[in-house]
């Protein structure tokens, strides 16, 4: 699921030994409180934002091939490039 802190272990260690009592108290405050939190979502990107991001790399190249030529790291001024104009946005 996801990789959890060292802190929030020990907090679920501790929730484990609370009776069910106090882990609805816990969970009510904890309910309240996250209502008053504006979460982010990530913003998600449009597809359409990659257009032409990598034209005529293939050069005529089978597009698994490239993928996997791109995994290898053959094509590392490219990753440089794109990572470049990632941080930029």
């Amino acid at each position: 699921m996801y990789k959890k802190s060292k802190e929030l272990r020990e907090i679920i260690r501790k929730v484990d030994s609370l009776s069910p009592e106090e882990q609805l108290s816990l969970m009510s405050y904890l309910t309240n409180r996250l209502k008053m939190c504006e979460i982010k979502k990530k913003p998600s990107r449009d597809w359409k934002d990659l257009e032409g991001i990598a034209p005529n790399l293939l050069e005529g190249m089978d597009a698994q091939e490239y993928v996997t030529r791109m995994r290898r790291g053959e094509f590392p001024e490219l990753e440089i490039q794109q990572m470049m104009q990632y941080l930029e946005e």
